[in-house]
């Protein structure tokens, strides 16, 4: 087979519209109607199910009186970045997989009406946040993804000087170049960082901590310091050919989607992506997006053990993406210097491994070509730490062991997210947004003193207002729409 990598395989119109979001937002009088079905439960089971803890029957009812303000301050209280988590949460598992009426009915569609809340404060001219009362402490916070985001917002109302450093061009981290756009666009991740910006967080873009800036100076300059560097590559495969030019890194190609012209990223005929989890299916959705005819998912276990979503699967399949299940690749073949094929293997689940999980098992004589001319790399993430290494923090399994409030083995450094206990399958947005928020108060308690460990969470300022701090989560479930074409 030759290979066929190319760009423009679709119009430059219909490449837009392929990666303009698929869930549409919700008119006026379809969120009142929407929330007018919310039952206002006293002990809402969807509020414990939310690890941010949004008062969920609050601000849908604000909704049902057409207070997009109100019900979008009662959001933010509680999940500072309410408006990424309106789009990336697993909801079904979450808030309206608790919900009362999904047992016998539909339940509350909770992530569109939060979308529909937080969106309007997008629009307009709000500075959500306010910063709290000088209290003559700075904080440097490294990376500005959703632990990092939560983590500065908050300490800036506790009164803060907050700093951000930032090796990338934009805010936003993972939000902004991590999550294709028909998930979640650009300017919904840059409009997160422009409210922390409007309450006084400072950012450096541009500027990588232990490279452009020596960390020891961050430690001199700074009462406290937080690590919310996320892990950001894909490991190797340890298999031959993989440094041919078209075998890709699903972070990077994913990022190409986010900042450049879509008829400017070569795709293509034939696509493999390598593992199955949620980036895995963003990488395969946003190939077949831009025009590649075949995109297949390639597992080395079953449908079962897919870390993916439920939703993320059913998006996928609905965009023509094949699924090759208890199949492992064995090498890339290439042809001057071109990919033409991915050999493979087919594989049985043996016993349970350390994990628990069971082991897949090569069987023999079962190897095959899948003939492609693109391989995408999404089989998780590892973290590049060297900058680290002098503050000898403690780690496992490649992630910093933190305590229930962020802090590390270093008295001056806190951390959490992917690079942090957090990370792994379980650590949605979310849950990243609730542990750099936790931490922030673990800043706070060891910093301020005994009075900052008794106000817990009562101080946090939005719109203007002090009120309660809760927690946050929330999504739309996918509303079916295939591929434009």
């Amino acid at each position: 087979m030759s290979s066929d990598v190319q760009t423009r395989r679709l119009s430059a119109d219909t490449l837009s519209k392929n990666f303009e979001e698929v869930i549409p937002p919700y008119t006026e009088q379809e969120a009142v109607t929407e929330a007018g079905r919310c039952l206002f439960c006293y002990d809402a089971p969807c509020m414990r199910a939310c690890p941010t803890h949004i008062d969920i029957p609050s601000f849908i009812k604000k909704i049902a009186t057409s207070n997009k303000k109100g019900s979008a301050r009662v959001i933010l209280a509680s999940n500072p970045l309410g408006l990424t988590c309106a789009r990336v949460c697993p909801v079904e598992q979450l808030c309206e997989g608790a919900c009362v009426l999904g047992a016998h009915h539909k339940p509350i569609a909770i992530g569109r009406l939060q979308r529909h809340a937080t969106d309007w404060l997008a629009g307009s001219d709000e500075s959500p946040f306010t910063a709290g009362k000088e209290n003559g402490r700075k904080v440097a916070v490294i990376g500005t993804g959703p632990a990092g985001l939560s983590c500065a917002i908050t300490l800036r109302q506790l009164g803060y000087d907050v700093t951000c450093y930032e090796a990338k061009p934009k805010p936003g981290g993972l939000d902004t170049f991590g999550i294709v756009s028909f998930r979640e666009p650009v300017a919904i991740a840059l409009a997160e960082a422009a409210f922390a910006e409007r309450a006084g967080v400072k950012f450096v873009l541009g500027t990588r901590v232990g490279k452009d800036v020596p960390l020891q100076k961050l430690l001199d300059d700074f009462d406290a310091v937080f690590v919310g560097a996320g892990l950001g590559q894909v490991p190797s495969l340890g298999i031959e050919g993989e440094d041919l030019p078209q075998v890709l890194d699903a972070l990077e190609f994913i990022e190409r989607t986010k900042v450049d012209p879509l008829d400017s990223i070569p795709i293509g005929r034939r696509v493999a992506v390598i593992g199955a989890g949620n980036t895995a299916i963003d990488a395969a959705t946003a190939s077949k997006r831009l025009g590649a005819e075949e995109v297949s998912i390639v597992y080395r276990r079953s449908r079962a053990e897919m870390p993916a979503y439920a939703f993320e699967y059913d998006f996928a399949k609905m965009d023509g993406v094949i699924f090759r299940w208890l199949t492992a690749p064995v090498r890339v073949l290439g042809e001057g210097g071109k990919v033409t094929g991915l050999e493979c293997v087919r594989m049985q689940l043996g016993e349970p491994g350390p994990d628990g999980r069971a082991k897949p098992v090569a069987i023999e004589g079962s190897t095959f070509t899948l003939p492609v001319d693109m391989v995408i790399k999404a089989v998780g993430q590892e973290g590049s730490f060297g900058w680290l290494k002098e503050l000898g923090l403690e780690s496992r399994g490649g992630r910093f062991v933190v305590g229930p409030d962020g802090a590390t083995s270093h008295p001056k450094v806190w951390s959490a997210g992917d690079c942090a206990g957090e990370g792994g399958a379980e650590a949605t947005v979310v849950a990243v947004v609730e542990a750099g928020k936790r931490a922030a108060y673990g800043i706070d308690a060891r910093l301020g003193g005994p009075a900052a460990r008794t106000r817990g969470t009562s101080d946090a300022r939005i719109l203007g207002a002090p009120i309660p701090l809760r927690a946050s989560s929330a999504s739309p479930a996918y509303v079916p729409q295939g591929v434009h074409r």
